[in-house]
């Protein structure tokens, strides 16, 4: 058998991050042969999911190699306290006080960017292009949910008002079906979702109107919205930014994305969830394809250095690398991010940076979950924002929260896990998603306890606010792929950088129409 040096490679892809894994899975059809490594020792990259244990081995690590990943100054909070059963203090009348408590490591699915697909993404097609989908069980997406402060009520409540979490009208029946809004605000909002859901071709069309102004000019100047109605519609854009440095040329466009993708794939949702750990399971159901397709994969492995010899003669491959292992190894094209590819920039200052948690419950918050139209499913996930305004902040982005209960494989039956997102890095974004989180728990009632949480800072791109992504071309033969996203939801680019990689290393001669559509095998042996 052939060592990994012995080996002429057409292709090495460094990292198994999402974008490479599509990669992969894109030249599993190609004839090529492919190594893909991985400096870690884990699939995924900054879309891994771990266990609890790994998440804590996984902390040690970013942390004491700082700047070597896209993540930054992890924290990890246990509350649990194990009860000693000759305590008699924990005890009413000789009975052991019920306290709830983690499960085993493996219980838990933690993943470290919770993305979810609409029904609509390029993503979902390419899945079912190259028929990979089979491998994966998806869960709806549910409620959207906005916390409001509808009253002071400083006497009874330490926040000063009443809490309240009111569920965010994501269809025109639900504008109707809601009891909330005042019967003027939604005529506006009827309005406002008829201008948005009208065909291009149509009198007015949308890329006619000026949409260069902020969300918050568009919604108050084109349609008199209600200061209490911009916040639930930004929720619908899962704008990080704050409404009033969100564009309407960013939000419009999101908004109508979450309306015309309801119902796509059944009545009630238009997002869904990968189960066992998001885009984790998907990128490396995508390397197992590949692996069946000939790649071959070495984790535990970087790239140290690498050369090049534009002149390289008759077939030989014009780069060399230098693996961790110590081999080297030649191949046509290399592929690689920022953190995998040697000799890089740090990070642009274009690039965005949020701040993250995640959150073990022990709860199931069965009210975020309701079944909101006949023969929907049971949704796993719910999507909560929390206004900057609503946590004492005015002038800070909003904070959002995804809820995933139980049925997403990610916690044991009776808990839940809680990401949280804010596009603000450092001890203020952590002090906003703590407050939101503590809100949440406690608005459950007392039977909902934090078990374990961790915090962390990841660098990478927003949709609104950073650049836009591109493949970045180092040399003929080596191609840097952007950082990973950190919207809530996926975006399409990541699929058309992947796109362009893929093109660029098969050539011209193979048309773009061919990216991802595969025959099954069976079909294609016989």
């Amino acid at each position: 058998m052939e060592t990994l040096a012995e080996t002429p490679w057409d292709v090495i892809i460094a990292g198994t991050g999402l974008a490479q894994s599509l990669l992969a899975l894109a030249l599993s059809r190609s004839g090529k042969k492919v190594l893909h490594l991985d400096k870690n020792p884990y699939y995924g990259g900054a879309e891994a999911a771990f266990s609890l244990d790994e998440a804590q081995d996984w902390m040690k690590s970013v942390n004491q190699h700082p700047g070597q990943s896209p993540f930054q100054d992890v924290t990890l909070s246990t509350y649990q306290h194990p009860q000693d059963p000759h305590d008699s203090s924990t005890s009413t009348q000789g009975t052991p006080e019920v306290c709830p408590k983690l499960a085993a490591s493996r219980s838990y699915t933690l993943s470290l960017c919770p993305y979810f697909l609409y029904t609509r993404s390029k993503l979902i097609s390419t899945l079912i292009s190259s028929k990979v989908y089979r491998q994966l069980d998806f869960m709806a997406v549910g409620s959207w949910w906005i916390y409001s402060l509808e009253h002071s009520d400083a006497e009874n409540s330490d926040l000063g008002a009443t809490r309240v979490l009111n569920r965010v009208p994501g269809s025109r029946e639900d504008v109707f079906a809601d009891t909330h809004i005042a019967m003027k605000s939604k005529r506006t909002l009827m309005r406002f979702l008829r201008h948005i859901s009208k065909p291009q071709d149509e009198e007015n069309p949308e890329g006619d109107e000026d949409l260069s102004m902020s969300f918050e000019d568009y919604l108050t100047s084109k349609f008199s919205f209600p200061p209490d109605l911009q916040s639930p519609l930004l929720s619908l854009s899962l704008s990080q930014l704050p409404l009033q440095e969100t564009s309407a040329n960013y939000a419009v466009a999101r908004v109508k994305r979450h309306l015309t993708s309801i119902g796509a794939f059944g009545p009630g949702f238009g997002g869904v969830i990968s189960k066992y750990g998001c885009g984790s399971e998907i990128l490396q159901v995508a390397c197992r394809a590949s692996a069946v397709g000939g790649g071959v994969y070495a984790l535990d492995t970087g790239i140290e250095s690498f050369t090049e010899n534009e002149h390289a003669a008759g077939e030989e491959p014009p780069v060399k690398a230098k693996l961790s292992t110590g081999e080297t190894v030649q191949t046509q094209f290399m592929v690689g991010s920022l953190w995998d590819l040697p000799n890089q920039e740090s990070p642009s200052a274009s690039f965005a940076r949020v701040t993250r948690s995640i959150t073990i419950v022990s709860s199931s918050f069965p009210s975020l979950f309701p079944i909101t139209v006949e023969g929907a499913p049971l949704p796993a996930s719910a999507v909560l924002m929390f206004p900057g305004d609503t946590l004492g902040s005015p002038q800070s982005p909003p904070v959002y929260l995804q809820v995933h209960s139980s049925d997403t494989g990610d916690c044991p039956r009776q808990q839940s896990i809680i990401y949280g997102s804010v596009s603000l890095a450092g001890p203020e974004g952590q002090s906003l998603l703590n407050s939101a989180v503590d809100r949440l728990v406690r608005a459950e009632g007392p039977q909902a306890a934090v078990l374990w949480s961790m915090r962390y800072t990841q660098v990478g791109r927003l949709s609104n606010g950073s650049a836009e992504p591109h493949l970045h071309t180092l040399s003929p033969h080596v191609l840097r792929i952007p950082p990973s996203g950190l919207d809530l939801a996926f975006e399409d680019d990541t699929v058309d950088v992947v796109q362009e990689a893929w093109q660029r290393i098969v050539g011209d001669e193979v048309g773009r129409e061919e990216f991802m559509v595969f025959d099954d095998r069976e079909a294609s042996d016989e």
